[in-house]
């Protein structure tokens, strides 16, 4: 699926049992809504801690590109709203939150906001969202493509009202609606319709982060979100440390038997990663959330598992890395949609631990996964941050696992690799 032409990191085999402290940056999901929830408020806003990576990165420059004033002090991002009143071209990248959050303020421009990213995201649905745009009353030009590139041609005011949309296909076509409802003129209603939709706790981050600014949203009737129309209150916001990104650090705790403490875990979260304190106490770690934040001992072996990973599919990567290891069969179901996330995860999932010598059944929606003696090769990211975290865990236990592009986890982690690095030799992390 994938040849080995870029770089090769050599992830650290970890030799003996460890006990370590890490910091996380701050979460790319979080970020990137403040970031949108501020270029649409009434008045100067803070985001405080935010994660700097691509991901977010994209997104304030795109929002900059919109008319909204980001100026950083080093700590922070103080953020101006924007006029809107100019023509823009927005870079996606590999950032599903740009290219789907975006359009829909961009509706509120006064101009030709034009879209595009790297090569993959042509491939990855936005249509959804472009047609219930197009349904609210905003111009959208996609040749009839329902996928980048697209320009959104903004006339300074939305709508807005009913919109039936299929998201089954990913949570951030809901999301991407709710988020700039407030300023629609009739506000917006979405009803879903389709298979159920997956990772429902971020649009329950979304609606939680909309209240916060004041914004009133009827969510009261299963598959269907209500933004009322009004102004989005500025405030001051701090990022929470990204819990996804802790699956790694945890992981490298169950496989070693040793000892990992995320610092700064919130004692209540809208985040899917918190679902990580479950999923490990069932493989048979030792799970604790105290004061100094959130810790793990792995076990002598880790027991397999049967999980719906539906409404936490970014976790997958990981959560199949430790299902590799495992002294029983596991059964991961419910996640047929992160076949469209930046690689068809089941797919490279399978190609990749079986490639280090795994028992890997590729179903429909999920992953077999049956004990198995792993070794040291090649494994391939698909520029996907999430397998590049499968492998460094998978690297922890096993001698000789190259890490194919490691670099590619700078999308919600920089310097990720010093910090894996740091957590497996005698200095902790943060």
């Amino acid at each position: 699926m994938s040849t080995p032409t870029l770089p090769l990191w050599p992830a650290p085999r970890v030799g003996a049992r460890v006990r370590r402290h890490v910091s996380l940056p701050g979460s790319k999901s979080l970020t990137n809504r403040a970031l949108i929830l501020a270029a649409l408020a009434d008045g100067p806003s803070v985001v405080r801690r935010p994660l700097r990576s691509r991901d977010t990165t994209l997104m304030r420059a795109a929002l900059e590109a919109l008319g909204t004033g980001i100026e950083d002090d080093g700590q922070d991002w103080h953020v101006r709203p924007g006029v809107w009143t100019r023509d823009a071209e927005v870079d996606c990248g590999l950032a599903g939150t740009v290219m789907r959050f975006v359009p829909p303020v961009a509706g509120l421009a006064t101009g030709s906001v034009s879209f595009d990213g790297d090569p993959h995201m042509r491939n990855r649905p936005v249509g959804p969202v472009l047609a219930a745009l197009t349904a609210l009353g905003i111009h959208v030009d996609d040749e009839g493509r329902g996928a980048l590139p697209f320009t959104v041609r903004g006339s300074g005011r939305v709508p807005g009202g009913r919109v039936t949309i299929d998201a089954s296909a990913s949570s951030q076509f809901v999301s991407a609606l709710l988020l700039a409802g407030a300023r629609y003129d009739h506000g917006v209603d979405v009803r879903h319709v389709g298979k159920p939709v997956p990772s429902l706790p971020h649009i329950d981050m979304t609606v939680a982060l909309l209240r916060e600014h004041g914004v009133e949203v009827d969510d009261a009737d299963a598959n269907r979100w209500a933004v009322a129309p009004g102004s989005v209150r500025a405030l001051d916001r701090v990022i929470e440390p990204d819990l996804s990104n802790a699956a790694p650090f945890l992981g490298l705790a169950a496989v070693t038997g040793s000892t990992v403490t995320v610092r700064d875990w919130p004692t209540r979260t809208t985040q899917p990663g918190d679902e990580l304190r479950s999923i490990l106490s069932l493989m048979g770690c030792e799970v604790a959330l105290g004061d100094d934040g959130l810790t793990v001992t792995g076990p002598e072996r880790l027991e397999g598992v049967d999980l719906d990973l539906h409404d936490v599919g970014e976790l997958t990567p990981v959560i199949a890395a430790l299902c590799a290891l495992a002294r029983g069969p596991s059964h991961l179901t419910g996640i047929a949609h992160i076949r469209a996330h930046e690689t068809d995860r089941l797919a490279a999932l399978t190609a990749e631990l079986t490639r280090l010598g795994a028992d890997v059944d590729e179903h429909d929606d999920g992953l077999t996964i049956r004990p198995a003696s792993l070794h040291g090769g090649v494994f391939h990211t698909y520029a996907d941050h999430r397998m590049a975290h499968a492998a460094v865990v998978v690297g922890a236990a096993v001698d000789g696992v190259l890490v194919e592009d490691v670099a590619t986890t700078s999308k919600t982690f920089p310097d990720f690799a010093d910090a894996w690095e740091n957590l497996v030799r005698d200095e902790a992390v943060g």
